[in-house]
């Protein structure tokens, strides 16, 4: 491919009763970052303590710096919030099929 896109699919259970503080402080915080393409949340219809969570980056090599600095510390600010992440794929994003 001419652009090796990097994706993340991750499906996370909260804390009971949590999912509103927890989507509410990722929409400000999780969107912003060097190479982060597109970041999305979408909240489960049949579940109210789950949600999925999709990223493409630029490359693997954004998130993995993203991963290995600023983004330990927000996962342990939000570490209280979350019960479990009960699924995580990486995929490769294919051009042309997401709009920015």
């Amino acid at each position: 491919m001419a652009q090796d896109y990097y994706g993340l699919l991750g499906r996370i259970r909260t804390v009971p009763g949590k999912r509103d503080e927890l989507v509410a402080r990722l929409r400000t915080t999780g969107g912003s970052a060097p190479g982060k393409l597109v970041y999305l949340i979408s909240l489960e219809q049949d579940d109210p303590d789950a949600f999925w969570i999709t990223e493409v980056w630029q490359n693997k090599a954004a998130y993995e710096a993203l991963a290995g600095s600023d983004g330990k510390e927000g996962q342990e600010s939000i570490a209280h919030l979350v019960a479990a992440l009960e699924h995580r794929t990486e995929t490769i994003p294919v051009e042309g099929t997401f709009v920015y």
